[in-house]
């Protein structure tokens, strides 16, 4: 599955690389994709077959890693919209696929989610869950729960509003719906069965908007999910409220920018806790929610951990929604801090923003989040939680925004700087019990790449200007590194293969957001000489664009 596990920690038990002997890897194998979008997401590895997802229009290969070459075995070509390119937030990206009863799940950027026979690679099912004519569409990997294929969409940049749907895994039909604004029944917040741990009240997702404003208020699903088998929940997060202009929206705007638990066989909602009240930053709460058992205070707690845009590290019970720990992982000064008593961030009224404010200076972090889309990973041996991130800061000026279906509803112009000590990214160890940050690795740009730990001690990720790099999981000491010809963007993962070898995989090429701010990096266009933003000018120099499946061994 997309994050290794249901608990979204991309840890690997494998110790084979070590911190001592992964100075010796080298690269064994690779594939053009032949797609130039973001690659974004992760390879798949199941029964010795990789299959790799590339960007619009979303093909699907399959590798035989049983045979000298790594032939492919089959081939999947559909049909996607193209209509959906120009309705795509932030670039034609793809965050990958599910395996489970013999099929390749995943979804099409154009609002169709389909499944693949992996003996044959035929198409089994296919089913329309979004519509691009209202500005949605599908990049994020689905997760499949026991006979649920459970998936969302984004949209929030076109006010959609934002739901999540459980389909059928045999049939692909829509089993349920649920919204995450409007009244209760939509929502699926039942009676009885609803218990936010911080707020009280019915149809919350309707009264804490202005009228009608939930209809098109966003709050889209386009990040990563997770599921506690246990509690039988499944864990995902929402976006911004729209439009940007918070002005437009007042209230708390449940639950945009919130993290909901729900049954997967029903959709029930369980409980749900927001991030960011009233969001005036389009600070998404999307990040993945990785699942753990921690010491807190002395006390064993089932927890979910998540590093939101917002710049705070959360340490949450993933039974009730209790905030435990609150912590600023990155700089941070539109809030003091978060309230635990209450859940509510202390806001710094200097730093709110609205079309009767103007321009709003030195916001930090900017809307790409202390970390965007970008997963962290989590390893049980040492205990902390490995974690890409951008160091920025913005400008925020919001204008009023008029809503029309499948058009853009955004109202906002938010250049960004560099934040505090020069260096646009880290990638940062952290300690979610105590809420600390244990290490540093300070890079020249954001930290874009997923990580992945290992037993072996070691962590992967890679950076925008075309670095994969090693480093060790306790000290963050660098122990490798190689160029692979493009910025990386992509998860890295790790199996074994059928010489039980254990192999590392990435995928290399720029893209997502960094596409649109790298300026220059697209060879096929003569006509693109965009200029690259201003805080970021020499990127160009370092990466174009490619897709390059990349596969290592010692």
């Amino acid at each position: 599955m997309p994050a290794k596990d249901y608990a979204a920690t991309r840890y690997s038990a494998l110790t084979d690389i070590t911190a001592a002997n992964v100075k010796r890897l080298r690269a064994v194998w690779t594939f053009s994709s032949g797609v130039l979008g973001g690659h974004e997401g992760q390879p798949l590895v199941v029964n010795h077959t990789m299959y790799a997802v590339t960007p619009y229009p979303n093909v699907l290969y399959a590798f035989d890693l049983t045979r000298e070459g790594y032939p492919l075995k089959w081939k999947y070509r559909p049909y996607v919209n193209p209509a959906a390119i120009g309705i795509a937030c932030c670039d034609v990206i793809n965050r990958g696929a599910f395996y489970a009863d013999g099929k390749i799940v995943y979804n099409l950027l154009d609002g169709h989610t389909v499944a693949i026979d992996t003996a044959t690679g035929k198409e089994v099912w296919k089913t329309q869950v979004a519509e691009v004519r209202a500005g949605e569409t599908t990049p994020m990997a689905p997760l499949v729960v026991k006979d649920r294929v459970i998936v969302g969409t984004s949209g929030g940049e076109y006010g959609v509003r934002g739901w999540v749907k459980g389909l059928d895994l045999a049939t692909g039909r829509v089993v349920w719906t649920a919204y995450n604004t409007g009244p209760d029944d939509e929502v699926l917040a039942r009676p009885g069965t609803f218990r936010p741990y911080y707020d009280r009240g019915a149809d919350l997702g309707r009264t804490s908007w202005p009228e009608g404003g939930w209809t098109h208020g966003g709050a889209p699903v386009w990040g990563w999910l997770s599921y506690d088998p246990e509690l039988d929940l499944v864990y995902y997060g929402t976006g911004n409220p729209a439009p940007y202009n918070a002005e437009q929206r007042p209230g708390d705007n449940k639950w945009a920018t919130s993290v909901l638990a729900r049954r997967p066989a029903d959709g029930s909602l369980v409980w749900a806790y927001q991030f960011t009240p009233a969001d005036s930053w389009d600070y998404d709460a999307v990040q993945e929610m990785i699942l753990a058992d921690l010491t807190i205070k002395g006390r064993r707690r089932k927890v979910l951990v998540h590093f939101d845009k917002n710049g705070f590290a959360y340490t949450i019970d993933r039974a009730t929604g209790e905030v435990l720990v609150a912590e600023p992982y990155v700089f941070v000064n539109w809030a003091k801090r978060v309230d635990l008593a209450t859940g509510r961030p202390e806001v710094d009224p200097t730093k709110r923003t609205g079309a009767s404010r103007g321009t709003v200076k030195d916001i930090c972090p900017t809307l790409e989040g202390g970390k965007n889309q970008q997963p962290a990973a989590y390893s049980p041996r040492t205990g902390l939680f490995y974690v890409p991130t951008n160091n920025l800061c913005m400008d925020y000026a919001a204008v009023r925004a008029t809503y029309l279906v499948g058009t853009p509803f955004i109202g906002a112009s938010t250049p960004y700087k560099p934040g505090p000590g020069g260096s646009l990214g880290a990638f940062i160890a952290w300690d979610a019990a105590r809420g600390n940050k244990v290490w540093e690795i300070r890079e020249k740009y954001p930290v874009w790449s997923g990580a992945l730990a290992t037993a072996g001690d070691v962590v992967f990720y890679g950076t925008l200007d075309g670095w994969f790099k090693a480093v060790d999981a306790r000290t963050g000491a660098p122990l490798w590194k190689m160029k692979v010809g493009s910025g990386v963007v992509g998860n890295p993962i790790t199996f074994t293969g059928a010489d039980n070898r254990q192999y590392v995989a990435v995928y290399a090429g720029i893209g997502g957001d960094w596409f649109l701010l790298s300026g220059d990096v697209r060879s096929d266009d003569p006509a693109d000489v965009r200029p690259p933003a201003d805080f970021m000018p020499d990127i160009a120099r370092y990466t174009s664009q490619g897709g390059i499946v990349w596969l290592f061994a010692l």
